[in-house]
């Protein structure tokens, strides 16, 4: 039997890799052109939201800094000049990212690391303080971490847990629950966390891509009018599922949905200390019960 060689595998490798990479018929994509395409020439990113642009100075920044914010800007005051041009990478990110209208805290984390150094050769110029200024930075981030760890909007993990609970294959396939998630799309985990085939429909909101001025997705659809929504959609009783899944502010708004059609309350989970538009501080499931359950 032939064997080839790793010396003769890596010449076939050389050989015919630019054959298949020429002759393929799998598209090319070049990364970087469709980001800058799709946030900047078509400025798609703005349809999840958008900010002023200093929102990243005067605000994304100082907050995912925390309380490190003050050591990183004495830091930047003690730090030697050969770790300026740190400085300078941290500046030219955010000064380009200010460009884009949609903004998130998540897009500059990755500039912490660096900013970690200039926190670090502040600590070391204190001195006689550097001790009380530790002991403040760990108490500080300790008490964030286990809040926004362990409270701060668990909601949407909590009903993903009870939802699991309903996962049960030995019901018949009419009998097996369904639910709507009549919240912000992408509010909660989806199948990552329920691990089982239930039917599940959350309120989408993808950027229209044809161009159409007048374009609006489903979530906003709803929030517009949410009762005259849930009417139009389910005009008929066949197609109504048997969970849904709401933020307490809504709960209002579609209280006579719920009556008419035999929705019952099953379950509240908090979310959060600061509720904010459509976003509630605790989180609704309501379940639809047959006219013989009752």
């Amino acid at each position: 039997m032939f064997h080839l060689q790793p010396d003769n595998n890596l010449q076939i490798y050389i050989l015919f890799l630019p054959i298949f990479c020429f002759l393929s018929p799998l598209q090319w994509v070049m990364v970087q052109w469709n980001f800058l395409r799709f946030n900047v020439i078509q400025n798609m990113g703005s349809f999840y939201g958008s900010h002023s642009w200093h929102w990243y100075f005067t605000q994304g920044f100082p907050v995912i800094m925390g309380t490190h914010f003050p050591f990183f800007i004495h830091g930047c005051l003690v730090v030697p000049k050969k770790y300026r041009v740190l400085l300078i990478a941290v500046i030219w990110t955010l000064v380009v990212y200010s460009f884009l209208s949609h903004k998130e805290f998540r897009f500059i984390y990755p500039l912490m690391p660096l900013c970690m150094v200039f926190c670090g050769y502040s600590l070391a110029n204190l001195k006689a303080w550097k001790m009380p200024a530790i002991s403040f930075l760990l108490f500080s981030n300790v008490c964030l971490v286990l809040y926004t760890g362990l409270i701060h909007q668990r909601g949407t993990l909590d009903v993903m847990q009870h939802i699991q609970l309903l996962c049960k294959d030995t019901l018949p396939e009419k009998d097996r629950p369904s639910l709507l998630f009549l919240m912000p799309c992408h509010s909660t985990p989806f199948y990552s966390h329920v691990h089982c085939p239930i039917k599940m429909h959350f309120l989408e909101c993808p950027p229209d891509l044809t161009g159409n001025n007048s374009y609006v997705d489903e979530a906003d659809m709803f929030f517009e009018e949410p009762l005259k929504w849930l009417n139009i959609r389910f005009s008929g009783q066949a197609s109504l599922p048997t969970h849904l899944v709401f933020y307490n502010v809504m709960e209002q708004k579609i209280e006579p949905f719920l009556k008419t059609r035999n929705y019952v309350k099953t379950a509240i989970f908090f979310h959060t200390h600061v509720p904010d538009g459509r976003i509630g501080s605790h989180i609704h499931l309501y379940e639809r019960k047959m006219m013989d359950d009752s």
